[in-house]
């Protein structure tokens, strides 16, 4: 098991709430908006959202709800919720893979010794899409990776039209991906992870942009936003 201890910082609530007279008695304790790994009670929110964000597009879901449940119970410290007043808005789940590409096995398998972080799959609520939760949570997930120490890169595949998406996100393009689905191809993407001792000695310095001024929301990004 990989230490997340110098993780943290991006695992805590995202605001600090407001101070409260005491004469004042908040109304509920669940914290505004809150980031922190998923766990196998959250598989069927998560799967609720990515089956309405991909069977619509997609005709399929890049993790069916066995398959989160399983993920989520080998490596939950390789996912992240977002969550607001205690309701899932959007989720990345990843697990490690031993191989600079993917290959068929990745879409299952979990590799506890390997240095590539697969992201099987970023979704957000159709509540809360188009308020660049997608960018913001892909943002943080990133950060998060830096601090855990056998991580050095993160892959992903995806459909042509979200290319773009990625792509402001820092993902380069790869190539084709050897693995289809049915008649889908998709494009390979990754990222590289470095800086971990850098990252690990300064985390609890390193704080969530309150304003995401540099993820502004264009046109693009409204038709892919995830």
């Amino acid at each position: 098991m990989m230490s997340v201890a110098g993780a943290q910082a991006f695992i805590k609530p995202m605001q600090t709430p407001p101070s409260v007279s005491p004469g004042i008695q908040r109304r509920h304790t669940l914290p505004a908006s809150e980031v922190r790994p998923l766990n196998t009670q959250d598989a069927t929110s998560v799967f609720e959202i990515e089956r309405e964000a991909f069977i619509s597009v997609s005709g399929d879901c890049p993790l069916h709800l066995d398959e989160v449940r399983h993920f989520l119970t080998l490596c939950p410290e390789l996912s992240m919720g977002w969550f607001e007043e205690g309701r899932l808005v959007a989720f990345i789940i990843g697990s490690l893979w031993d191989q600079d590409r993917l290959a068929t096995e990745a879409l299952t398998i979990h590799k506890p010794r390997g240095s590539t972080l697969h992201i099987h799959v970023l979704a957000v609520h159709r509540t809360f899409r188009q308020q660049g939760k997608g960018p913001i949570l892909m943002w943080r997930y990133l950060q998060y990776l830096r601090c855990l120490p056998n991580v050095r890169r993160a892959v992903l595949m995806c459909e042509d039209f979200l290319v773009p998406f990625y792509r402001k996100s820092g993902f380069k393009v790869l190539g084709r991906c050897a693995i289809t689905v049915a008649n889908l191809t998709f494009t390979e993407m990754w990222y590289p992870i470095s800086g971990h001792a850098y990252m690990r000695r300064n985390s609890e310095a390193i704080r969530f942009p309150q304003h995401p001024l540099t993820l502004p929301l264009t046109k693009t990004d409204e038709q892919v936003d995830v």
